[in-house]
């Protein structure tokens, strides 16, 4: 007989770290800076501006507030088997302190969500945006297995975790400067930071190097100034924003979102193709073999006026007549050594296909979807 549990509700509140610099208000100290809702929580949008922190991430080092992340953490003796039948990365592959990314598929394929999977650690990391509705998603699955799924954030008694991250080529030097080892990229490890005692996660950053600091909430102030103190800038989620385009990082619910199969957004790496059996495994093996997608999630360079999207805007593309797509997330640079207009969106594979013969148009300009991400050495 399945178990139920009561699903807590999403609190909309700050980051911890947004807490802390708003109580810092001496008269000494910089001006607190602004907050924006993000994933379900208020969140720096910015402290120096994007001219400073930008170019932080992109040639030093830059920290910013992860608090808007929480935990699903699985508990009883099935938790292992039963993990990996609801998600598409590996969890019995994963050896004791290794990490990767994961979807949540529907019995239908379609994308319910999205995570980074920790073992032996038991945890499902994801945007608090996302916690209620996976939840309920994942709990309808729990058919007589010995299997507890709850949801640990910040203000968990008895938990208490929250992060903030680290990114930039420089990221790795800051943290053996204040004695702590980076793990290898997909790995997590127990360290020590300003006294506190933290988990260091190395995750994929495919232009600027990432980490992750998983840390008790009330350790946050400490461990923000001593990072900030051995060199590392403060960024907002404006400048993170930009890079997560950059890096062609697609966002569930901006980029992509339960309408689109795995496979249609090129998330490759959240697939594991050996593993067996787990919930939406059907189609997404039947798209493998065949190799079959009407669609693609695309990073493309903007030609013409930068388009300003707000949240849940989209702008339709187009090719001679036809709609063929949209764009989702857009970014302008104005670097002296890059400058640029980069965005993600979604398109037709045969207008991809056609687009050097049939221009792919937006409203202001022409998109051309991009082979290969910028590289540091141009920016």
């Amino acid at each position: 007989m399945s178990q139920t549990y009561p699903i807590p509700a999403v609190v909309v509140s700050e980051t911890p770290l947004a807490s802390y610099l708003a109580a810092d208000r001496t008269p000494e100290k910089r001006a607190v800076p602004e907050l924006t809702m993000h994933r379900g929580a208020q969140t720096p949008i910015a402290f120096e501006g994007k001219a400073v922190e930008l170019p932080a991430l992109f040639r030093t080092a830059g920290i910013f507030d992860l608090g808007y992340r929480t935990f699903l953490r699985a508990t009883g003796k099935d938790r292992v088997r039963w993990m990996n039948g609801m998600i598409t990365q590996t969890v019995k592959g994963l050896a004791p302190g290794q990490t990767g990314y994961t979807l949540v598929l529907s019995p239908q394929g379609r994308i319910q969500g999205d995570g980074d999977v920790s073992f032996h650690e038991d945890f499902l990391q994801l945007d608090r945006s996302q916690s209620e509705r996976l939840l309920t998603h994942l709990r309808r699955f729990i058919i007589m297995d010995d299997v507890k799924l709850e949801a640990l954030d910040a203000s968990t008694p008895g938990f208490g975790i929250t992060a903030v991250g680290i990114a930039g080529p420089m990221a790795a030097e800051i943290l053996r400067r204040l004695g702590a080892s980076a793990p290898e990229e997909g790995r997590f490890e127990k360290a020590e930071l300003a006294g506190a005692e933290v988990t260091l996660v190395h995750r994929y950053g495919p232009v600027a190097p990432r980490f992750e600091i998983w840390l008790e909430a009330d350790k946050v102030p400490a461990v923000w100034q001593a990072l900030s103190g051995a060199g590392a800038v403060p960024c907002g989620l404006a400048a993170l924003e930009d890079l997560r385009v950059l890096e062609g990082l697609p966002q569930f619910d901006v980029d992509f979102s339960d309408k689109h199969l795995p496979q249609e957004t090129n998330l490759q790496r959240a697939l594991n193709f050996t593993k067996g059996c787990y919930i939406g495994q059907e189609i997404v093996e039947r798209i493998r073999s065949r190799a079959t997608v009407h669609r693609s999630l695309r990073q493309f360079d903007l030609a013409g006026s930068a388009p300003q999207l707000r949240p849940g805007e989209k702008i339709e593309l187009r090719a001679g007549d036809a709609a063929v797509g949209e764009l989702t997330s857009v970014a302008s640079f104005a670097l002296p050594q890059f400058s640029a207009t980069l965005a993600l969106g979604v398109v037709r594979t045969e207008a991809l296909e056609n687009s050097q013969t049939v221009p792919i148009r937006y409203d202001g300009g022409t998109a051309t979807p991009r082979e290969d991400l910028p590289r540091p050495a141009q920016i």
